[in-house]
This record gives structure tokens, C-alpha cells and sequence, in this order.
């Protein structure tokens, strides 16, 4: 028997090159792939950016274009309260419509509007429910055109300091401060 050199003996036998070249391991895929990345970078960046876009550090919350907010100079941070806001004659707790304005402009007269009243009782209960054993705050920021009659901010302030909000603010735009310390 001759001596032949050590290897692969397994199959050499079979006449069909395609078997002896899989046999030899000189058949398969090559061992470097190329991967397109370009769409997957493209979504990447398109997330990232939209991302950017909607974050918001500060607490910033959209105002109605049509709302002409009061100016302020001594003005605080935004706070983590519902938002009552009144948009035209109707009323809106945290961007969603929960009564009307009209009756109070009609009769002139100060009155609890029953839908803010109850909205905002839920809301309460809701806040306990989710912190037992810590005090309710109770602060409600309204944001109201500066053209809105007294009457209506006198209902909607009244309204919701009897469904517990007695801690009431107002959102303003803010007047740089003068008179600081200068830059020298």
C-alpha cells in the first residue's frame, strides 16, 4: 500500500468535481461580506433628529398661536400641574375641551362651570390615588389671553380652587428683567 500525504480522504473517490471541490473546501461564500450601511445610517440620523427636535428640557409646553399671553417680569420655571386653558369661548384642560365660556359672558355674572369642576376633581383623585401618603399640591396653571373678560378668570379661578386647586398660576411671557447687574 502506498503511503500518501495526510488530508481529507473522505468522498475523493466521487468523479463530480462540484462534490470534490465542497470536499476540499475550496466551495462556499466568501468569507468577506459587504454590508450596505447607508440606509441604516440614514434612518439613524433621521431618529436623532427628530428626537432633538421634540425634546423639550425645560418644560415647555405648545401655546395656542391665537392666545396673546399677559407679560410678567418675576416669573418661575413651568410646573408639573394641569393645564386649564382658555382658547376663543372654550375651555381646555391639558389640550383637551371640557366646557364652555359662553354662559359666564352671556350672564356677566361669576359661576362654577360643572365640566372644568369635574375634570379637575378627577384629576385630584387620580394624583392621591398614585402618591398615598404624600400632600396634594394642588396647583393649576392657567393660560388665558390677556383679552379675556375678568368674569371668565374669576369663574375659572374659582372653579378650581373648589375641586382642590387652590395654588393658581398664571402662564405669562416673560419681560427681561432691566436694571441687572451689567456686564463690564
Amino acid at each position: 500500500m502506498t503511503v500518501h500525504h495526510p488530508g481529507r480522504r473522505l468522498m475523493h473517490a466521487i468523479p463530480l468535481k462540484f462534490v470534490q471541490k465542497k470536499v476540499a473546501g475550496g466551495g462556499g461564500r466568501a468569507l468577506a461580506a459587504g454590508l450596505s450601511l447607508t440606509s441604516m445610517i440614514d434612518f439613524l440620523v433621521v431618529t436623532v433628529v427628530f428626537l432633538l427636535m421634540s425634546f423639550s428640557a425645560s418644560g415647555e409646553t405648545a401655546i395656542d398661536k391665537r392666545v396673546k399671553l399677559p407679560e410678567a417680569e418675576n416669573t418661575l420655571d413651568m410646573i408639573d400641574a394641569p393645564m386649564v386653558a382658555i382658547a376663543g369661548s372654550q375651555i381646555l384642560v391639558d389640550g383637551q375641551p371640557f366646557g364652555n365660556t359662553r354662559a359666564i359672558e352671556d350672564s356677566k355674572r361669576l359661576q362654577r362651570i360643572e365640566e372644568l369642576f369635574n375634570i379637575l376633581k378627577s384629576k385630584r383623585e387620580v394624583w392621591k390615588q398614585l402618591h398615598p401618603g404624600k400632600d396634594f399640591p394642588g396647583v393649576v396653571v392657567l393660560q388665558i389671553d390677556q383679552d379675556v373678560p375678568a368674569v371668565v378668570v374669576k369663574s375659572v379661578f374659582q372653579t378650581a380652587a373648589f375641586s382642590g386647586y387652590p395654588n393658581v398660576s398664571f402662564m405669562v411671557g416673560n419681560i427681561p428683567k432691566a436694571g441687572g447687574p451689567s456686564k463690564e
